[in-house]
Order: structure tokens, then C-alpha cells, then sequence
């Protein structure tokens, strides 16, 4: 029998004790956008560490959106499953574009929307954590995985609640730890191990970077110079 969760923020809790084992140096907690942040907040808060995000997008097949076949990232990262295209002969190139051009204009409208003038933080030689509510195909959090490598970091790892084995499997060749609580046989959908998985509106997701920024700001916090 799995775990099942309140909501996001208490899931964020429960990583925290996994996290903290990691013995993370100078670490930076990245949230995935919406459902993501939530937990991050959570784990940032409790290692004094600072909280960011990174933008992401799902590319959702037309008839399934909730399956991906892919995810676009801030810095011009994409990311395919083959395994997915090749399952759909009736997904195109121009229906993949279409796609990609469609939710890169909602990431770029939620970069602006999320982070306002705020500029990106340094991520070379810090220790990354990449947060989010779940995992099903894993697309969405491989591609902010590649972004975040692509900056230099000094260690990349993935905290989430819940996963795929699949998509556990994937992300753990790529990164450098992976931490998912539970990942039965019997995953459906990443909303089947929460009571309440209520859609992360773009006001919780805009207070909860303020909060978080306005802690790690204050002269003396951790993280404070990174910015």
C-alpha cells in the first residue's frame, strides 16, 4: 500500500528529512512550476536554503494532454520521448512544432508572470535540488534537469513524492541522486497519491517565491549573496 499525501505542502514536508541526508553544500532549491513550488517552499525553508524556480512545459499529446512526449525548458532545452512519438504515428512534425510553439509562449508568459525583473540566481558549484509534486513520464523534469546542467552546478538531485519507476529509472541516469518516496506498480496518475491536488494557482506560486525571497534577502540569511 502507498502513501498517500494531504496536499502538496505537507508532501514537501516529508522530503525534508531525505533531503537534509544528502549533506548538500551552498544548495539551492528549484521548484517546478505550479505544482512544484509548494513543496520546494517547504524544503528551502527547512534547510535555510534559498528558493527559485525554474519554467518548464509539458508537451501534451492532443487527444491525451495529460500524457507528454516531450517538455521545453527556460534556455532553449527540449526534450523528446521516443517511446512516446513512436507510439503515436499520428504526431508530426508540424503537429509537434505547433505544440512546442504554443507552450513556449506560456513559459515565457510565466517567466515574466513568476520572477518579474528578478534575474536568474547562480547555480555554477552549487548543489541544485530539483522539486516537484510528481513524476509520470518524468519529460517535464528531465528537461529542467538538462537546463540546470547546462549552468555548471556542482550536483544535481531530484525530490519528489511520487514517481513512476519508469520515470524514476530515466532521471536517475542523468542526475546525481534521485529521492522519490513512493513509486508502486500501481501508478496511475500523480494525483492519485493526494487528497487534495487542487491546481497551484499563479498567486500561490508568486506569493510563495516572495516569501521565500524576502527570508533569504534579509542580511545575514543564507544564500542572500547569491542573488
Amino acid at each position: 500500500m502507498y502513501r498517500v499525501f494531504a496536499d502538496r505542502r505537507s508532501a514537501g514536508r516529508a522530503l525534508v528529512p531525505e533531503v537534509q541526508r544528502c549533506k548538500l553544500e551552498d544548495p539551492i532549491i528549484l521548484g517546478l512550476p505550479r505544482g512544484g513550488i509548494p513543496l520546494a517552499y517547504e524544503i528551502a525553508v527547512a534547510l535555510h536554503a534559498p528558493l527559485d524556480t525554474i519554467v518548464v512545459r509539458k508537451l501534451g499529446v492532443p487527444s491525451h494532454p495529460e500524457l507528454a512526449f516531450g517538455a521545453i525548458a527556460s534556455g532553449g532545452i527540449r526534450v523528446i520521448n521516443e517511446d512516446v512519438i513512436q507510439s503515436l504515428p499520428g504526431l508530426d512534425e508540424e503537429t509537434i512544432e505547433t505544440i512546442a510553439g504554443r507552450e513556449m509562449r506560456e513559459l515565457r508568459r510565466r517567466e515574466r508572470a513568476y520572477r518579474l525583473d528578478r534575474p536568474y540566481p547562480e547555480l555554477g558549484g552549487r548543489d541544485v535540488v530539483l522539486v516537484d509534486d510528481g513524476l509520470a513520464t518524468g519529460a517535464t523534469m528531465r528537461a529542467a534537469a538538462e537546463a540546470v546542467k547546462s549552468r555548471s552546478p556542482s550536483s544535481v538531485v531530484v525530490a519528489v513524492p511520487v514517481g513512476s519507476a519508469s520515470a524514476v529509472a530515466r532521471l536517475a541516469a542523468i542526475v546525481d541522486r534521485i529521492i522519490c518516496l513512493e513509486s508502486p506498480t500501481s501508478f496511475y496518475a500523480v494525483g492519485q497519491f493526494y487528497s487534495d491536488f487542487r491546481q497551484t494557482s499563479d498567486d500561490e506560486v508568486r506569493e510563495l517565491l516572495r516569501e521565500a525571497w524576502e527570508l533569504s534577502d534579509r542580511p545575514g540569511a543564507e544564500g542572500s549573496s547569491h542573488e
